[in-house]
C-alpha cells in the first residue's frame, strides 16, 4: 500500500526510462504534468498530497522548538549522527579520504548541463576540501528535465546579482509549472504581488 504513494515517481520510470529520487510530491511540483487546473482528477490519480509540504513545515518547527529546549537545559549528549556534516570536517581535518553525494557547481562534471549549475554527484572529501567526481552525460532526456529547472535557478541567481525585475519574470516565465498554467501577463503580476508582499525580505529591484 505504502508503494501507491510513488505513482508520479513510478510514472517517470515508465516515461523517461529512470527512476527519479526526488519525492513523487516534489516531482509533481516541479513539471507540467500532474498538478493542472483542467484535470484536478490527476490528484487523485497519482495520490498527490498538496499538503504534505505544510503539514511538515508544522512539524519541523515543533521540532526546532523542542531541540531549542533541549540545548538550553543542557541535557544533550554528543553522540555522532549519520549527518555529513562532521564526517566532512573530519576528512577535511585529518585527510583521511572521506565519499559523499554532494551538492557542487558543474564545472564540466556532467558534460550536458550548464558548466554553472549546481549538481548532485559523487564527491570526495580530503584536505583539498570537496570535490566532485566526474560523471560523464546524462540520457538526453534527463538532461532535459534538468535543464527545465536549471533555466529558473540560474534566471533567478541572475535576478539576485543584478537586481533586474525583470529577471525575475524571466524565471518565473520559464518555470514549467507556472507556464503551463498562466499566461505571460498573469505570471508578470503574480511576481508583482509576491514582490510587493514580501518586500520587507527582499532588495530593491529595477
Amino acid at each position: 500500500e505504502s508503494k501507491s504513494w510513488d505513482l508520479v515517481r513510478y510514472e517517470y520510470i515508465r516515461r523517461f526510462g529512470y527512476y527519479c529520487t526526488e519525492s513523487s510530491e516534489h516531482n509533481a511540483e516541479y513539471n507540467n504534468f500532474f498538478i493542472k487546473s483542467r484535470y484536478p482528477e490527476l490528484i487523485e490519480r497519482y495520490r498527490i498530497p498538496l499538503d504534505e509540504y505544510p503539514r511538515r513545515c508544522e512539524n519541523q518547527i515543533a521540532g526546532w522548538k523542542a531541540a531549542r529546549e533541549q540545548y538550553v537545559s543542557g541535557n544533550v549528549t554528543h553522540n555522532r549522527t549519520h549527518e555529513y556534516a562532521s564526517y566532512i570536517m573530519d576528512a577535511i581535518m585529518t585527510d583521511k579520504p572521506y565519499k559523499i553525494g554532494g551538492n557542487v557547481l558543474n564545472t564540466g562534471l556532467i558534460d550536458n548541463l550548464p558548466r554553472e549549475a549546481c549538481v548532485e554527484v559523487p564527491c570526495l572529501v580530503n584536505r583539498a576540501g570537496v570535490q566532485g567526481c566526474y560523471f560523464g552525460s546524462l540520457p538526453p532526456q534527463l538532461a532535459a528535465m534538468n535543464m527545465t529547472n536549471i533555466n529558473v535557478q540560474l534566471l533567478t541567481i541572475e535576478a539576485a546579482v543584478t537586481k533586474k525585475r525583470e529577471h525575475i519574470y524571466h524565471a518565473a516565465m520559464l518555470d514549467p509549472h507556472t507556464s503551463s498554467e498562466l499566461s505571460i501577463d498573469d505570471i508578470v503580476s503574480l511576481c508583482d504581488d509576491l514582490i510587493e508582499a514580501h518586500g520587507s525580505w527582499l532588495p530593491e529591484y529595477h
